[in-house]
């Protein structure tokens, strides 16, 4: 967590609660959407503290430095991921049953 930010903990809890929510949200067709476009911007907000993480790592020789590092692109990717989710689906890409 950056230092410059207040109440550490509670951004954790909170961050994580959105997290959840908005995942279920991406599985509801009525709120597809809008979740999807609440996941990239808690991904933007939380990717400060991903980097903050990988500094802390790097000066405390942490082991596993390797990861914190590797969580920066693949939080790219779960943007472009959630990015797809903000487009409706074509009828034809729909499965009929």
């Amino acid at each position: 967590m950056p230092p410059w930010l207040p109440y550490h903990d509670a951004l954790i809890y909170i961050s994580g609660i959105a997290e959840i929510m908005l995942g279920i949200g991406l599985m509801v067709k009525q709120t597809r959407v809008l979740a999807a476009w609440g996941l990239i911007a808690l991904l933007i907000a939380i990717f400060p503290a991903n980097i903050q993480m990988a500094i802390n790592f790097v000066r405390e020789h942490h082991p596993q430095t390797w990861v914190a590092f590797a969580r920066l692109p693949l939080q790219l990717l779960l943007i472009y991921w959630a990015y797809v989710y903000t487009k409706p689906i074509e009828p034809s890409q729909r499965i009929s049953r």
